[in-house]
């Protein structure tokens, strides 16, 4: 039973840790929206089509709206996208440490049964 708690539980068990992060970084695609951090934000209609100055300027001012908006909006799904893979990895760690003391707690349990220190009696 330890051996295999030790030996190919534990090597499952990360990578199934592996597995959870990759999934949520896959979800967040926090490095796809770092390379488009500026690119256009559904950019609908910003097109100069007219030759007058007005329709450029309308046309430019229009494009620089949609990079501001995609600006925002990736930037705030990259920091929440850090912060739940941090949070992924953080629990991933208390689950690994988890498994590792598992076995070791009955034990430790009886040893402080016996000294008295769970019971005050």
């Amino acid at each position: 039973m330890l051996s295999w708690w030790y030996g190919k539980g534990l090597i499952a068990r990360v990578q199934i840790i592996k597995k959870r992060l990759r999934s949520v970084a896959d979800v967040f695609s926090v490095d796809l929206l770092i390379r488009t951090l500026f690119n256009p934000f559904r950019q609908i209609s910003a097109d100069a089509s007219g030759n007058s100055f007005p329709d450029k300027v309308r046309a430019f001012f229009d494009k620089l709206l949609s990079r501001v908006i995609g600006f925002i909006v990736r930037s705030f799904m990259v920091i929440f996208g850090s912060v739940v893979i941090l949070i992924q990895v953080i629990f991933g760690f208390i689950i690994l440490l988890f498994w590792l003391a598992v076995p070791i707690l009955p034990i430790l349990g009886f040893i402080l049964m016996s000294i008295g220190w769970l019971y005050n009696g």
